[in-house]
């Protein structure tokens, strides 16, 4: 008996490409068990089949799960969230404004925001690469590379966050954004003197894995840099045992780690943990980016801002 098909689903083995229900987990937060019972209860999401007849869900599922995911976290009931179309849970993303039109419209925050940061979204919204580029180096130059990260760097990240949420910019928009920021802020480290060996404070950042952003990382080695630290930036995703590992190495007195909400609160707690364990009682670890205040775990400090970077430098002991 042949199995009746949604108008969205694809026959097996010709399923283009997306992620597997293990990946979909990871990415969202979304159990494997709530995606198999969202499937039947609300007809959504709808995966298709690969040639082994395993679930795939496609890029664009995989975006509007992550937003449903988004309103969770914030408190909406799954039977309220799930059952949306677009245009409503853009609604619901932005605070419960009306939902701005189209891929290029500005998210509510950045027009409050400094001139700069608004002018870098409007040649985001416009795919423009040079002109964003163009606009971040001006603004890095005129402000100085501290001030630079946390009055333009660090709003403009979060308003794309927000307008990605919301549907208003797409995914090569995003990564267009974060290679041209990741660009700018790589030359702004190159400007700034060595460490003094021996003497400067030896830092490590990185995030577990499950939480793929690393221009946090990027920012927090600038404010570390600008402080005279010594920094090793991994980039995102190293395993518990690959940090420890490298802590040891470097010998770094702080192990710092961004999370961006991606990684499920559990699972942050579990490698948080995992690692207060198995790094040395002296190694200090840092947790910041927009999820940090979602978890709290023995034995880690809270790096609510990137501008405190400087005061929690100071306040180690000398190296040894």
């Amino acid at each position: 008996m042949s199995e009746a098909l949604h108008p969205d689903a694809t026959p097996a083995g010709t399923a283009e490409p997306g992620l597997n229900i293990a990946q979909v987990e990871r990415d969202t937060g979304l159990g494997k068990d709530t995606l198999r019972v969202w499937e039947r209860r609300y007809g959504f999401p709808v995966p298709q089949r690969d040639a082994q007849g395993q679930r795939v869900y496609p890029a664009a599922q995989v975006d509007r799960l992550r937003q449903i995911a988004a309103l969770m976290r914030a408190g909406h009931r799954p039977g309220k969230v799930v059952p949306l179309d677009d245009a409503a849970r853009a609604t619901l993303l932005s605070g419960g404004a009306p939902a701005a039109g189209g891929a290029g419209a500005m998210p509510p925050a950045a027009s409050a925001s400094a001139p700069q940061v608004a002018a870098a979204l409007a040649a985001l919204a416009r795919r423009d690469g040079i002109a964003l580029r163009r606009l971040l180096q001006q603004a890095q130059s005129r402000l100085g590379l501290a001030a630079f990260v946390t009055e333009v760097m660090a709003p403009l990240t979060t308003a794309v966050g927000q307008a990605w949420m919301r549907g208003e910019l797409r995914v090569a928009e995003e990564h267009l954004f974060t290679e041209v920021a990741h660009g700018v802020l790589r030359q702004g480290l190159l400007t700034l003197p060595e460490p003094v060996p021996g003497v400067a404070p030896r830092v490590l950042l990185t995030t577990l894995p499950g939480e793929p952003h690393g221009l946090g990382l990027r920012m927090a080695e600038a404010m570390c840099a600008l402080e005279g630290a010594w920094c090793v930036n991994l980039g995102p995703q190293t395993p518990v045992d690959e940090i420890v590992a490298a802590a040891q190495w470097h010998h770094t007195q702080v192990v710092g780690l961004s999370a961006t909400g991606c990684l499920p609160a559990r699972w942050l707690r579990q490698g948080l943990q995992q690692l207060r364990e198995r790094l040395p009682a002296e190694t200090v670890i840092w947790l910041g980016g927009s999820a940090a205040g979602s978890v709290r775990v023995a034995g880690v400090v809270r790096m609510a801002e990137l501008g405190g970077i400087g005061r929690a430098l100071a306040a180690l002991p000398p190296a040894p």
